[in-house]
């Protein structure tokens, strides 16, 4: 009992540096390609996009979200926000590396806007949840959007308080999602690249809540 308790409080709190696991110098293997659009994951990018980064729990059904969306050019699914270099995805299942789930996201903003990015991880999830995403537990499936510029964070912020009070209108609590400037990308090994698209009938546990995300002006450009 203690040792199942003592591994839930792990997984519920991030690491201590001196806690987290050691990884690696040299990045894991992974896909050159995606496996639905054929483009190249790591670039090089055509001019003129952009680079997003979200965390909305398990990154098999947050990735298959985003690359459906009109005007992203790329995903890639990968571990941010942690310690431990170039991790695996068991040695991120342990909590013992800091890193969340996320998903890379290149788009074309002529196309699709932040703001329109912005709507769709709000309303594709429950961002209220803490180190948890419905039966999903743990620091790896939290709610953190990773931010590239002083615009994309300013605009992160601006959408969550208003999507906060638009929760607090229907009765939800406060939002916990962690924003930040956009820390190292770490690829997943190439199992979980498009896994859903590999695997239809695979996991997926996302939940929105049922609330409308009303972006505001400033930030839906």
């Amino acid at each position: 009992m203690f040792f199942l308790s003592d591994m839930l409080n792990k997984k519920l709190n991030l690491p201590k540096p001196a806690e987290a696991l050691p990884g690696r110098a040299k990045p894991i293997p992974t896909a050159s390609k995606h496996f639905v659009s054929k483009r190249p994951l790591n670039g090089p990018y055509p001019e003129g996009l952009e680079t997003a980064m979200f965390g909305l729990g398990c990154f098999w059904g947050a990735e298959r979200l985003f690359w459906q969306l009109e005007g992203v050019w790329v995903t890639a699914v990968g571990f941010a926000g942690g310690v431990t270099p170039n991790p695996t995805y068991q040695e991120t299942c342990t909590g013992l590396t800091g890193h969340a789930e996320v998903v890379l996201v290149v788009y074309d903003p002529k196309i699709v806007s932040y703001g329109e990015l912005l709507k769709l991880f709000w309303e594709s999830h429950d961002p209220t949840q803490g180190m948890r995403q419905g039966n999903d537990v743990g620091t790896t499936y939290r709610s953190a959007i990773y931010t590239f510029g002083d615009a994309q964070y300013q605009a992160a912020i601006a959408s969550r308080d208003a999507y906060e009070a638009s929760l607090r209108g229907a009765g939800r609590g406060k939002i916990t999602t962690e924003i930040a400037p956009a820390p190292e990308f770490y690829f997943a090994e190439e199992d979980h690249q498009q896994y859903l698209a590999k695997n239809p009938y695979g996991y997926c546990n996302l939940q929105g809540t049922g609330v409308a995300c009303a972006i505001p002006a400033a930030v839906s450009a």
